[in-house]
């Protein structure tokens, strides 16, 4: 049997599990597996900071729907992933991290470069991994994929040590991987489907609300068939945007601190909340107490600790969402419902007189309103965009105004809320899509969180297009202290921002820039007609707010409005 070096076999084992590419920086304890990658067909790309490494694996992986890789060394290398770890923990995203680590005989010493990494990530990876033995590698390698893209997805970590890299031992190709104690439920129990069917015979003000667990379970055309079926009004998390169609009649829009006012005025008046791989997170239920009061709840989803950690509910699911609907869709066929029932008239008037009474609303005057810009994308792109996000107002006004019309294609740190993610994430999208356009929506503040990448993007020519709303401040924050603070707006001017388009130009991508709102057409226009990294400043009204916003800790329907 052919003896291969720990790298060798690692190596092996990732072209096992299909990986084609993988977002890295080199070090010390993995110059080995380096001096082997570069010798195979798996594409590396060679990112500025390791944290990028991690948000770029994290878009691939949201993009493409296969688990994303990274590789760093030991050390600041993997104590640089961590935030990117957590990022995808929280919204449930596969990926495998690879750190190196001083070899076994210096663990524990306080050797150069040498940290325990497995107990750092503990909290915020789905599981990990030290390597202590070779014969051990390629089971663990097949488990890690397993594990991160089964049942609830997540990121799993495998830490690397030196010597076990450079040793050598017998290859053997990996089985199929069964973990005796780790079986995700998949199938929905069928009787509490029937209990579901019966609540939704009998509701008169039902209402889906879908989340990530959607995306993930490729679950949107299940869902947009239930919604159609039973006619019943459709609104989504942050992160289970586009698994609806956002110019069906039935769409609300966002719920939550930033939602729709029908969509949150929906949610607190329904009798029935059919919750489809959502967790009820606080952003999207305000007040606890408050919430969908008057409502049966159905939850849905596939990680049963998620279900009534939150809310309390009526009929717990554990299973697949996509397979839960379209058992779903199955039964409500037998039961031949079609049209809408007389008795629900009433409340899809409601629906409609508070979308036509409340809708998304600002004013251009003579400034740019970052609205208006987002909206402008949205009309030439047609929707057809991959956007990402970086965090704060930039992310919200993304999420109210681009109108996403299909999974996989609004990508953005929700739970975590990770400034900096979006310019990498664009990176591992167009990576894991070439032929789709990747744009990044950014604020000033967030952009330089992790603006190195733009060296990312030129050196493999990733034609990627950053848009930024620069509006001097870092808004989200302001718009607290203007709102809840008297208006002190304590250390949130960034008064010493860069001339963006110079900065492109420096890194070797095209800079634009507008000022009026006029040229905001323009520039977007020639920014996404260019092959290559375009970074386009706009310059936007500098105490603009988000709007609708509910304050921290109050219901739902307690909403500020323009």
């Amino acid at each position: 049997m052919k003896r291969l070096t720990g790298a060798e076999i690692l190596l092996e084992s990732l072209k096992e599990e299909g990986v084609d590419t993988i977002f890295g920086y080199p070090g010390g304890a993995v110059v080995d597996i380096y001096d082997r990658l570069v010798k195979t067909d798996i594409r590396h790309i060679l990112v500025r900071h390791e944290q990028g490494a991690v948000h770029a694996a994290d878009g691939y992986a949201r993009a493409s729907g296969r688990v994303g890789v990274c590789l760093v060394t030991s050390g600041p290398g993997a104590t640089n992933t961590v935030t990117g770890i957590a990022t995808a923990y929280m919204d449930s995203i596969p990926v495998v991290v690879l750190t190196g680590q001083v070899p076994r005989g210096l663990i524990g010493n306080d050797a150069f470069q040498e940290v325990d990494i497995v107990g750092i990530t503990r909290p915020c990876t789905k599981h990990n991994y030290l390597v202590s033995d070779i014969d051990d590698l390629n089971r663990i390698i097949r488990e890690a994929f397993y594990l991160a893209k089964s049942g609830r997805p997540g990121p799993v970590l495998i830490d690397l040590p030196k010597d076990v890299m450079s040793m050598k031992a017998p290859y053997r190709p990996g089985k199929k991987i069964k973990l005796r104690t780790y079986q995700p439920t998949y199938r929905p129990n069928l009787r509490q489907l029937d209990k579901v069917v019966r609540l939704v015979k009998e509701a008169k003000r039902p209402l889906i609300l879908a989340g990530g667990g959607v995306v993930l379970s490729k679950g949107s055309e299940e869902l947009t068939r239930f919604a159609r079926k039973i006619v019943a009004p459709v609104t989504t998390t942050l992160m289970g945007l586009g698994v609806f169609p956002p110019h069906d009649q039935l769409w609300l829009g966002m719920v939550g601190m930033h939602g729709t006012y029908r969509a949150n005025m929906a949610t607190s008046c329904c009798d029935l909340l059919i919750a489809v791989g959502v967790r009820f997170d606080d952003r999207v239920t305000g007040k606890i107490e408050t919430f969908a009061t008057q409502a049966k709840i159905v939850h849905i989803d596939i990680d049963p600790s998620s279900i009534q950690k939150n809310v309390p509910v009526s009929i717990p699911v554990v299973g697949d969402c996509r397979l839960t609907l379209q058992i779903l869709n199955d039964l409500l066929e037998k039961e031949k419902l079609n049209g809408i029932p007389e008795v629900r008239a009433p409340w899809l008037d409601q629906i409609e007189e508070w979308k036509s009474t409340r809708p998304l609303a600002y004013k251009q005057g003579q400034v740019i309103k970052p609205q208006y810009v987002i909206e402008t994308l949205s009309r030439l792109t047609r929707g057809e965009a991959i956007i990402t996000t970086e965090v704060g107002q930039n992310q919200m006004w993304a999420a109210q105004y681009y109108h996403v019309d299909r999974p996989n294609s609004f990508i953005t740190s929700g739970g975590l809320g990770c400034m900096g993610f979006g310019l990498p994430a664009a990176i591992g999208a167009q990576v894991a899509m070439p032929d789709k356009l990747v744009v990044d929506i950014a604020g000033d503040g967030s952009i330089q969180m992790n603006i190195q990448e733009m060296a990312t993007a030129i050196q493999y020519r990733l034609p990627i297009k950053v848009v930024i709303l620069n509006n001097r401040y870092l808004g989200m924050v302001r718009q607290f202290q203007e709102l809840f603070f008297g208006g002190r707006y304590a250390c949130t001017a960034m008064e010493c921002a860069p001339d963006f388009v110079k900065l492109a130009e420096a890194y070797g991508a095209a800079g634009l820039r507008a000022t009026k709102p006029e040229e905001v057409e323009l520039v977007l226009k020639e920014g996404l007609s260019l092959e290559k990294p375009v970074l386009m400043d706009f310059v936007v009204e500098k105490e603009e707010l988000v709007y609708p916003m509910v304050p921290a800790g109050e219901p739902i329907t307690e909403m500020l409005l323009v």
